[in-house]
C-alpha cells in the first residue's frame, strides 16, 4: 500500500533495513505514544523529544525512558527488545497548562531506582527540576521569566556534576545553572568575563549566590542545540546563525568554527572519541568536522529536507588500539611516513600498523533523521579519514589551539565517494588551558525548596522559517554551484556569511569528499525528530508521537504483545 502523491516503493513505509551487519527489524510491541495510542496532531507544537536514563536496577530492567508529547510529558519503564511496552503504567505523566515541554535530561550520576534528578525546559523559557519516581517537583528555574522569556531550546547536565546544568534558548542565549541556588526576584545584572569572535560570556554581579552562574551569547540567534564532548571538557554549539562554534567549557576559549553549506544548524554530535563532530541543518546535508584540524572533512548528501538529529552509532564505532592517533597530528612528513606503512581493507575496517607493529581498527558509523521522513546510516572510510598526502596541504590544516581563515587548495585529483569506513581514535586532544572560569564562580549556597505551577505570562512572538524546497541541497545539481552562490547570496544577513564559502570555514562541494548514505529509508509519515543509539536498538521518533525501537541484527527477541498493543495502521510492511 503506497502513501499519496508518489510512487509505491518510494513512499511506503519500511519496517526494516539491511546493513552489512545484517537486518534492523521495527518491533511494533516495543512502540511507545500516549497511552490511547492516537497520532498526535502536531501542528505549530515543539518536536517530540526522547532522552534515557539508566537507574541501575539489579533486576536488570534498569532502563527508563521519557518523551514529550504537546503539552503531556511520561516517564515509563523501557524495555527494549526484550518485553512489549505497557502503556497502560507510566511511572509518571504530567499535563502541562500555558506551555510546553521542548526538552528533557535525567541526571545519570544520581539517578537511582528511586529517584531521578530530570530537568523540564519549556517554550516560556523556565526550566522545571521533577522526580518523576517520587512525583515530585523540586525547584523551577526562570519562573518569573527574568532571565529569558524565548523558549528553551536544549538542556543538559554538565558531565561529571551533581549540581550543575547549562540551558541553551531561541534567543542565543546559554546559562550555566546550580540546583542548588535559587534565581532572584529581579532580573539580574551581569558583568563582562570574556569577550570573542562573535561571541560573550557574562557573570552575575550580585554578591549572593543566584542563578545563573554565568551567561554565554552565541552567534546571532538561537542555539539550536549544544553537545558535551565525551570527556566533558569542549562545547559545540549548532546556531541559526548557520556557525558551529566549540568552546573549552571551563576557560570559554573558543577552539574552532565552521559555517554551514546555507542556513541554520540545527543539530550536532560528537563522535566517541572525541575527534569528530558531525552537524545537520537547514541544508539538508550532514557535515564532518575534524577536531584536531578544525576544518570539514567531507559532507554527506541523501536527506531532502531538513536534517533534525545527527547521532554515532557506538556500537558500530570501535577502537582496537589507541596508541597510533598521534601520528596525525605531526608533520607531512610523518604523515607521508605513516601512510606508507598502511595497508588498506575491504571489509569496512581499516588496519594500521603503528611504530610498534601493532594494529589499529577503527570504525565509525553515524545516523541522521530529518524532516523527510528518512532514515539515513553513514559510514566514514579511510580515503575520507586519511586522504593521500597530495591532498594535505598546509593550507587545509589548521592548529587546534588557532583559529585560521585559510583557503583550502582544492586538489586535481577525483573526490572520493564513500558508504563504508574507519579512522584512528584515543582522548580528545591535549591543550593547555588557563585556568576554569566556570570553578571560578560556582559558590556554595544552599537552594530553597519550591513548589511551582508554570505559566506563560504572555505570548511571544517567534518567527519560524518556512522550509523551501527550491532551496534544498538535495535539489541542486552539482553543475550549479553558480546558481547555489546566488541563493546563498540572498541570504545575507548582520554578516556577509557568502566570504566564508571557498574557505576552511565552508569548503565549497567540489572541494571535499560527498560521502552517500549507507542506508536511506522512509520509516515515518510525519517528520523526525528523535534518533537513539542504544545497545540492542536504535531508538526514532516521528511528530506524530510515536516513539519506534528497532532491533539490531540478531537481537530480536519473540514477545507477547501487551493487552493495550493494538494493530497499527500507520507503517505498512517492507
Amino acid at each position: 500500500m503506497a502513501a499519496e502523491g508518489g510512487g509505491k516503493e518510494a513512499n511506503e513505509i519500511k519496517t526494516q533495513f539491511t546493513t552489512r551487519e545484517g537486518v534492523y527489524k521495527l518491533l511494533p510491541n516495543s512502540e511507545y505514544s500516549r497511552p490511547n495510542r492516537v497520532p498526535f496532531n502536531s501542528q505549530g507544537s515543539n518536536p517530540v523529544k526522547v532522552s534515557f536514563v539508566n537507574v541501575n536496577d539489579q533486576s536488570g530492567n534498569g532502563e527508563r525512558i521519557c518523551f514529550n508529547v504537546g503539552r503531556e510529558l511520561y516517564f515509563y519503564i523501557y524495555k527494549g527488545v526484550r518485553k512489549a511496552a505497557d502503556m497502560s503504567k507510566p511511572i509518571d505523566k504530567r499535563i502541562y497548562k500555558g506551555t510546553l515541554p521542548t526538552c528533557h535530561d535525567s541526571n545519570t550520576l544520581t539517578a537511582t531506582a528511586e529517584s531521578v534528578s530530570l530537568l523540564v525546559g519549556f517554550s516560556a523559557g523556565q526550566v522545571q527540576l521533577i522526580d518523576p519516581i517520587k512525583k515530585e517537583t523540586s525547584k523551577l528555574f526562570n519562573e518569573d521569566r527574568l532571565i529569558d522569556k524565548s523558549p528553551v531550546t536544549c538542556l543538559k547536565w554538565v558531565p561529571g556534576s551533581e549540581s550543575l546544568f547549562l540551558v541553551a534558548h531561541a534567543s542565543g542565549c546559554l546559562y550555566l545553572y546550580n540546583v542548588e541556588h535559587t534565581c532572584g526576584t529581579t532580573a539580574p545584572h551581569y558583568q563582562l568575563l570574556k569577550q570573542g569572535d562573535n561571541y560573550t560570556v557574562h557573570t552575575g554581579k550580585s554578591k549572593a549566590a543566584r542563578n545563573p552562574l554565568l551567561r554565554w551569547t552565541v552567534g546571532e540567534g538561537a542555539v539550536n542545540e549544544f553537545a558535551f564532548s565525551p570527556d566533558g571538557k569542549f562545547l559545540a554549539c549548532a546556531g541559526q546563525d548557520g556557525f558551529l562554534r566549540v568552546f573549552c567549557f571551563d576557560t570559554a576559549e573558543l577552539q574552532g568554527t565552521m559555517k554551514s553549506y546555507f542556513g541554520g544548524l540545527l543539530c550536532v554530535c560528537w563522535s566517541p572519541d572525541g575527534r569528530y563532530i558531525v552537524t545537520g541543518g537547514e541544508d539538508d546535508l550532514v557535515t564532518v568536522w575534524s577536531v584536531s584540524d578544525s576544518r570539514v572533512i567531507a559532507r554527506g548528501r541523501g536527506h531532502k529536507s531538513w536534517v533534525s538529529v545527527v547521532a554515532f552509532d557506538h556500537c558500530i564505532t570501535s577502537v582496537q588500539d589507541c596508541e597510533a592517533p598521534a601520528e596525525f597530528s605531526g608533520s607531512d612528513e610523518d604523515f607521508q611516513q605513516f601512510n606508507g606503512t598502511r595497508e588498506r581493507t575491504n571489509s569496512g575496517q581499516s588496519k594500521r600498523n603503528s611504530t610498534d607493529g601493532r594494529s589499529l581498527i577503527v570504525t565509525y558509523r553515524f545516523g541522521s533523521v530529518g524532516q523527510d521522513t528518512q532514515l539515513c546510516l553513514w559510514d566514514l572510510t579511510e580515503d575520507i579519514l586519511f586522504p593521500l598526502p597530495r591532498t594535505r596541504t598546509h593550507t587545509n590544516v589548521m592548529s587546534w589551539e588557532t583559529n585560521g581563515n585559510s583557503s583550502v587548495t582544492p586538489s586535481n585529483s577525483p573526490l572520493p565517494r564513500s558508504n563504508s569506513l574507519p579512522h584512528s581514535s584515543g582522548s580528545s586532544p591535549n591543550i593547555h588551558k588557563p585556568a576554569s572560569i566556570v570553578d571560578g564562580v560556582i559558590a556554595a549556597g544552599v537552594g530553597k525548596f519550591a513548589t511551582l505551577a508554570l505559566h506563560e505570562t504572555r505570548k511571544e512572538r517567534h518567527q519560524e522559517k518556512d522550509h523551501k524546497r527550491n532551496h534544498s541541497i538535495s535539489y541542486i545539481s552539482n553543475k550549479s554551484s553558480e546558481k547555489l552562490n546566488q541563493i546563498i547570496g540572498t541570504r545575507t544577513g548582520k554578516t556577509d556569511t557568502t566570504k566564508a564559502l571557498g574557505t576552511t570555514l565552508c569548503p565549497r562541494m567540489e572541494e571535499i569528499p560527498l560521502l552517500e548514505p549507507l542506508v536511506c529509508k522512509k520509516i515515518a509519515h510525519e517528520r523526525l525528530t528523535v534518533l537513539i543509539f542504544l545497545e540492542d536498538c536504535l531508538v526514532t521518533a516521528c511528530q506524530e508521537g510515536f516513539i519506534c525501537t528497532w532491533a539490531r541484527p540478531g537481537k530480536v527477541v519473540s514477545m507477547t504483545p501487551s493487552r493495550r498493543v493494538s494493530p497499527k495502521k500507520h507503517i505498512h510492511p517492507s
